[in-house]
């Protein structure tokens, strides 16, 4: 973070000075809301959540080196030499700061949003773009109304380019996110069921999604799935683009002429376009990218054919920031996943571990199970858990799993769960000889303990909740003592 002073602090946050400190030239170094991670300079936030209140920590945060606090109660002392600023909502002052902050680098922003493939867009896109630029990212996925600050915050002179990533569980939230990161180009990934139990609809969805359109500027590019039935709403040849609008009010005409839309996918009109797709490999995709700017050899060091979808995607953002075919390609090809999402581990005896855990929907659930039967191995094994967050839709999208599951190449499927066992049932049902539900990490380590062999692929998935990165932690283990 670049330095900024007690009296910028207290104009982005329209806070009250308290106290007896009055040094309005005072030196701010950073922010933090952790007491643990405090730096001399520092400003810390004193958040308020469900389960903590940071008011405890104030002082502990200044005794640390903090240069001060900002709070949203006086507190009972005030130690001297440290400044305290009273605001209303201490994380939204956050988010007041980041705001003004931004505006402080005039420099390009990416934002990304969707219901899939948010984290692995952002990291190929930043792979692709790193290959040109000093590239500031979303760390992990601090993509929601405390973590994305964190990530603007990390700005500072030397940095030529963000890539920021913007999740969301309910209407209004990327329409807060996209404003203080201010856009000048985005893209959605897709519109599917993560959150669909919180938001209703797929339709309800797709409008959360385009509020992202929001605080994008004029004249911004936008990278859309060209494949996605949802987002191809916003093309002109949507019998209803004359009268539909965004999340946030925007005309899809006015969409239409204030930025510039390129579509990526397989579809025939895309204008990144993949074919000759080979998705079967062992250790990543290969396909052609049909482009503007002519064909691309695309190499991804991952598995599964969704991952044409993050690459094109790199790509459109690649010529639009000015890399060359060759720096496109070779970023795609150092590009490496987040940990817990389709990690690859390789313990030994010709076995492969997908770990997928960090999160699950029924699109990327899918998509893993996919890219599991393709991987080469004498056996393959699913072991998935339950998806939250679907409410009503719950049951219908554990037995979607199931009979999805049961037509591809899967040895034995293991499910983990109350909600998972509806997956089970569904692929017994569609034909699935070796199914086994259990209801708990500790039965499904006596079931994996039986299912270690060598040569055989395991995919490990669920929401986060359920923590089934520790069965993948088991798995290994397991294999290396063989």
């Amino acid at each position: 973070m670049e330095k900024i002073t007690l009296r910028d602090l207290l104009a982005a946050t329209r806070g009250e000075l308290i106290g007896a400190y009055r040094d309005l030239s005072a030196p701010v170094t950073g922010v933090q809301s952790d007491n643990r991670k405090v730096k001399p300079g520092d400003v810390f936030f004193a958040f308020v959540g469900e389960k903590t209140d940071g008011h405890k920590y104030v002082n502990a945060a200044l005794e640390a080196g903090a240069a001060g606090a900002v709070v949203s109660r006086t507190p009972d002392e005030f130690l001297p030499g440290r400044f305290y600023v009273k605001v209303e909502d201490t994380i939204l002052a956050a988010g007041d700061l980041a705001r003004w902050y931004r505006k402080l680098f005039r420099i390009p922003v990416v934002g990304i949003t969707g219901s899939v493939g948010k984290t692995t867009t952002k990291d190929m896109i930043a792979s692709v773009l790193s290959e040109k630029y000093r590239v500031v990212r979303t760390e992990a996925n601090f993509n929601n109304n405390i973590g994305l600050p964190r990530t603007i915050f990390r700005f500072d002179h030397t940095t030529e380019l963000g890539v920021i990533e913007m999740g969301m569980n309910h209407p209004g939230e990327i329409d807060y996110l996209t404003r203080i990161a201010q856009p000048t180009a985005v893209t959605i990934t897709n519109v599917g069921d993560a959150h669909i139990g919180l938001l209703g609809s797929r339709n309800n969805i797709f409008h959360a999604k385009t509020e992202i359109f929001q605080g994008l500027s004029d004249g911004g590019f936008a990278v859309m799935n060209g494949d996605d039935e949802n987002l191809r709403r916003l093309r002109p040849e949507n019998p209803r683009f004359d009268e539909e609008k965004t999340g946030t009010g925007i005309p899809f005409p006015e969409l239409a002429s204030r930025f510039r839309f390129a579509w990526v996918g397989e579809s025939e009109d895309c204008d990144y376009r993949a074919v000759k797709i080979q998705d079967d490999l062992p250790d990543c995709v290969r396909f052609e990218a049909l482009t503007p700017v002519g064909t691309m050899e695309i190499t991804v060091p991952a598995l599964g054919r969704h991952m044409i979808y993050p690459a094109l995607t790199a790509a459109a953002m690649g010529v639009h920031f000015g890399l060359t075919k060759e720096q496109i390609g070779a970023g795609i090809a150092h590009y490496q996943a987040t940990k817990m999402r389709m990690e690859v581990l390789r313990p030994g005896h010709g076995t492969i571990i997908y770990n997928d855990t960090y999160n699950a929907n029924p699109q990327s659930m899918k998509a893993g199970l996919s890219a599991l039967s393709q991987t080469a191995g004498v056996r393959h094994v699913a072991v998935v858990g339950d998806m939250f967050e679907l409410g009503r839709e719950e049951e219908r999208c554990h037995r979607e799993i199931g009979s999805f599951a049961a037509g591809l190449r899967i040895d034995t499927l293991v499910t983990v769960g109350r909600a998972a066992e509806y997956i089970a049932d569904e692929a017994k049902k569609h034909g699935m000889k070796d199914v086994r539900a259990v209801k708990d990490k500790a039965e499904a380590e006596q079931i994996l303990g039986e299912l270690i062999a060598p040569d055989t692929a395991y995919f490990v998935k669920a929401s986060h909740g359920m923590a089934l990165e520790e069965l993948a932690a088991f798995l290994e283990e397991k294999i290396k003592a063989m």
